[in-house]
């Protein structure tokens, strides 16, 4: 069914591991196909009874799922921080069970229209963005299902017949007006797959909306789970490596007037930066980790000279009951997956899985709210709390 057309790199790069997916197929299956994912259809329960009502909006719950749930080892929820990925990202990874087979992995993970819809944007992309930029060959879609509520999947590797027909090239972006109907397969993927909802109508809590301007979609980014009818939903959640709610995850820490949350380096634009190369090397997010809820992180767009993220050695203070005035100094540790006392092998679904902080301290980040939306920050490299007396003149000041 599959023809060997190559191999590519793509960076899947979630919670301190990047997945190197190298992978190369084509496909002349039907671009009209349904995807039963493996399952009954979704709005036939076991019994032939349809569920599937619509909510006190009006709105329908999707009646099929993202993707070939059958195909799919785990689900990584919204809100990892990793790499450039210094703020908590807005889509969650359905990855596949050969995904570690570089280019032995197929790309045969059927990718479905939830519900019936408008393909509005398609990006062939050539280049996956980070402070060490990988090369790849693959396409972002948006797919618009009502006047509000969007699909937008990242990381299709092949596309459909009718789909390939706007192609509009490597490394271009266009935009194009082409109807998909619920279930219909619109490409396909191996390894990794990115997914989120994006919900007008929905407006996140972040103290400064106006900070997302370049990416304006990320202040409507609820819990792609709460999407689809219940049957769906609980095949989902039961693959999520998150167990907290929303178990789909979540991106949105702001607090005002407290620590948590994510910052900006001030006069940079907030998310858009002062450099679009490195738009992310002034953002700073203290929030928690998106499978070990518990686990406070802190992600730094520019430690050293690359993006990274810690957990804090001891856990502690919470940032969510940091207040003005007070004076915070974390002491930044790597830290590991476990389940029970055995490291995960990050391919594995797993539930319950906890963080472990490694003792080694990498450097200590000092913080201070002088107001509810202005933040001291300092990163002394290197260095462990008792080292650290207070701010020097390499201070900076972070904001909403």
């Amino acid at each position: 069914m599959f023809e060997e057309i190559g191999m590519k790199k793509l960076a899947v790069i979630v919670f301190l591991v990047t997945l190197l997916l190298l992978s190369g197929c084509t496909t002349n299956k039907s671009n009209e196909d349904k995807g039963t994912n493996g399952v009954t259809p979704s709005n036939d329960n076991e019994n032939g009874d349809t569920n599937n009502e619509p909510d006190e909006a009006g709105f329908m719950p999707f009646d099929y799922p993202p993707v070939d749930l059958e195909k799919v080892a785990f689900i990584l929820p919204m809100g990892g921080m990793t790499g450039g990925h210094v703020t908590p990202i807005d889509h969650q990874y359905y990855v596949s069970y050969d995904f570690d087979k570089g280019d032995e992995a197929a790309v045969d993970i059927a990718v479905y229209s939830p519900s019936d819809g408008v393909v509005t944007d398609i990006q062939h992309m050539s280049v996956a963005a980070g402070d060490t930029p990988i090369p790849v060959d693959d396409y972002r879609l948006v797919i618009k299902h009502t006047s509000t509520i969007s699909s937008i999947y990242i990381h299709i590797d092949v596309l459909s017949d009718k789909l390939s027909l706007v192609d509009p090239g490597l490394g271009n972006y266009s935009s194009v007006n082409v109807e998909v109907s619920a279930g219909e397969v619109i490409g396909w993927y191996g390894g990794s797959v990115d997914y989120n909802i994006v919900d007008e109508d929905v407006l996140l809590g972040f103290v400064n909306s106006d900070s997302y301007a370049q990416e304006s979609w990320k202040i409507h980014c609820p819990d792609p789970f709460d999407y689809f009818n219940e049957f769906i939903k609980n095949i989902m959640v039961g693959k999520c490596l998150r167990t907290a709610d929303p178990v789909g995850g979540k991106i949105c820490y702001d607090v005002d007037g407290r620590l948590v949350g994510t910052w900006f380096l001030n006069n940079t634009n907030g998310y858009e930066g002062a450099d679009t190369d490195r738009y992310w090397a002034g953002h700073l997010t203290i929030a928690y980790d998106s499978i070990d809820s518990d686990a406070i992180v802190v992600s730094i767009g520019t430690f050293v000279d690359s993006a990274k993220q810690f957990c804090v050695k001891g856990n502690s203070p919470d940032p969510v009951n940091v207040s003005v005035g007070e004076l915070v100094a974390y002491e930044l540790v790597d830290f590991n997956y476990y389940r029970d006392e055995e490291v995960w092998d990050r391919k594995s679904f797993v539930h319950g899985l906890k963080i472990k902080n490694n003792d080694y301290v990498q450097g200590v980040i000092l913080l201070q709210l002088v107001e509810d939306r202005k933040l001291r920050v300092e990163v002394f490299v290197g260095k462990d709390a008792s080292e650290v007396g207070g701010f020097t003149e390499n201070v900076s000041i972070y904001v909403r």
